[in-house]
């Protein structure tokens, strides 16, 4: 018998979470493809396929997660299944920061490669390659205003430092049992998430270039926007790690999900520092832009 097995592995029972996931995707994938292109009869920019699998998607996110939840409040979550989870945590990190190399590469690429005089970047096998970059050196192009890294910014920049503060001593409140002062801290650092995220929209607001109106504009917004959707992600993953506590499913001893989301809003800390600094302030004082 199953119950009879005694090791320290939780051997999970079978779920059609992963099945219900793989339909999800597909679904919003399509819903993707429908509203940017049309497909099926329907015409681009129909929404509604891409809301239902969306919709599917946070479903089976919920439904999923909550069960994970359950099988540690249950004691699945031995030591050694928690060594296992935190590999895990470690890789996915690990594979975001891939993620955002891709848009950092991206970025710098458009930047050494720009042809100022097309508006595109430029083969380096071309034989005008030799004559040197200064003919390409306009990036950001020229005519675009970027941001002034030292206003809102620098604000964004103080906000999210302040905001790791806070979360760490909000997880060494929690590892000594002084559960209201985890409390006070861990919503302080949603609060600051919520603050990041209102500047940001207030920042896009103000842009002086769009997505698609040059080369340099969707180089800005995918890098900083991917960031700002880690940044609603994460804040909702302490949400949820707040909400928690508050009924009691996390102690001094067992909180494997809120060391989870404090390595996720480090690492969103410490990409945003790339960001200004790469993003905002290089171009600005050093381009002269």
């Amino acid at each position: 018998m199953a119950e009879d097995v005694k090791h320290d592995y939780h051997l999970v029972n079978p779920s059609a979470w992963p099945l219900f996931g793989a339909m999800a995707v597909t679904v919003l994938a399509i819903g993707g493809v429908i509203y940017m292109k049309g497909l099926f009869g329907l015409p681009e920019g129909f929404p509604w396929v891409a809301f239902a699998g969306l919709a599917m998607v946070l479903w089976v996110m919920f439904g999923w997660w909550t069960q994970v939840v359950r099988e540690g409040r249950t004691g699945d979550h031995t030591p050694v299944v928690e060594i296992g989870l935190k590999y895990g945590m470690i890789l996915f990190i690990a594979s975001e920061v891939m993620f955002f190399g891709a848009w950092f590469w991206s970025f710098f690429e458009f930047a050494i490669f720009f042809d100022a005089r097309t508006g595109a970047t430029f083969d380096a096998t071309n034989p005008i390659y030799a004559e040197g970059l200064s003919r390409f050196a306009a990036w950001p192009p020229v005519g675009v205003t970027t941001f002034d890294p030292f206003h809102l910014p620098l604000m964004n920049t103080l906000i999210l430092l302040l905001s790791g503060t806070t979360v760490t001593a909000a997880h060494h409140a929690l590892q000594h049992n002084r559960l209201d002062n985890a409390k006070f801290m861990l919503l302080l650092t949603i609060v600051l998430g919520a603050a990041f995220t209102g500047l940001q929209v207030l920042e896009y607001s103000e842009a002086q270039f769009s997505y698609d109106g040059t080369i340099y504009g969707s180089a800005f917004f995918m890098a900083t926007g991917f960031h700002g959707a880690h940044v609603v992600i994460g804040t909702i993953f302490l949400t949820v790690c707040l909400l928690r506590i508050m009924a009691g499913n996390m102690t001094a001893k067992k909180h494997l999900g809120f060391e989870f989301a404090a390595w996720y809003w480090h690492f969103v800390d410490v990409v945003w520092l790339f960001l200004f600094a790469f993003v905002y302030v290089i171009p600005h004082l050093v381009l002269g832009h």
